[in-house]
């Protein structure tokens, strides 16, 4: 019994890596990708947008894997797939910093405005806007007096920290509550496949991998072209 109890939790170890990866790999995809095609066109609430994306893809890893930490390593693997820009491009990690630092506030503040709301309240559509909402505006507050230590940039130093909030932030939190509960019954959905798949690990280990390995290269190439 300590033998196969042993195989179980290495295992489920292994898969919750996997998630990791593949959630993570695929944030990294929109931030650079998508990031830089909506910035080409002007959108103007890219922000918002790629935001309230990142919440989805976390929300999609938490209903999978039910492990509330999860998100920290999701947005870490985002980060390292943003970083690729380093090596395409030859430039500093700097320039990089504050997208760097959104994604784990955006991270970390998930994990804890859904410590708050983990009760059957929580798991309701309107538990799960919140959710959201209040993570993407307690991102954008954390943002905003790290940002301006950290790396602070022309465009962050133009705000005052209410004016950031109400142009930035409720807009983060707006796409976050819309977009947070698609993403995580998406992630339902996905749970009650994966337990047909997972009796075949060799086919879902060599899937992951590929769309690991499609995140990191496509996002490379769109680095490269300008993105």
């Amino acid at each position: 019994m300590d033998t196969i109890k042993k195989i179980s939790d290495r295992r489920g170890l292994v898969d919750v890596i996997i998630g990791i990866l593949v959630f993570g790999s695929l944030w990294g995809l929109s931030e650079i990708a998508l990031g830089g095609a909506l910035k080409a066109a002007s959108f103007p609430y890219r922000s918002g947008l790629l935001t309230g994306i990142g919440m989805a893809v976390m929300a999609m890893a938490l209903a999978v894997s039910r492990k509330p930490l999860i998100p920290i390593g999701v947005g870490a693997v985002a980060v390292l797939v943003g970083l690729l820009v380093v090596p395409v491009l030859h430039v500093s990690p700097m320039c990089r910093a504050n997208s760097s630092l959104a994604l784990v506030l955006e991270a970390g503040s998930l994990t804890f405005a859904a410590s708050l709301v983990a009760s059957r309240r929580g798991k309701s559509v309107y538990g799960r806007m919140a959710t959201g909402g209040s993570a993407a505006l307690l991102a954008s507050v954390a943002f905003y007096f790290a940002g301006t230590h950290f790396a602070p940039c022309a465009y962050l130093l133009s705000f005052t920290p209410g004016s950031f909030v109400v142009k930035e932030g409720l807009v983060w939190a707006a796409f976050s509550a819309i977009l947070l509960p698609l993403g995580y019954s998406a992630g339902e959905r996905l749970a009650e496949n994966r337990l047909t798949v997972v009796t075949r690990r060799s086919a879902l280990y060599s899937g992951s991998s590929l769309v690991v390995a499609a995140c990191w290269g496509i996002s490379a190439l769109a680095l490269a072209l300008g993105l």
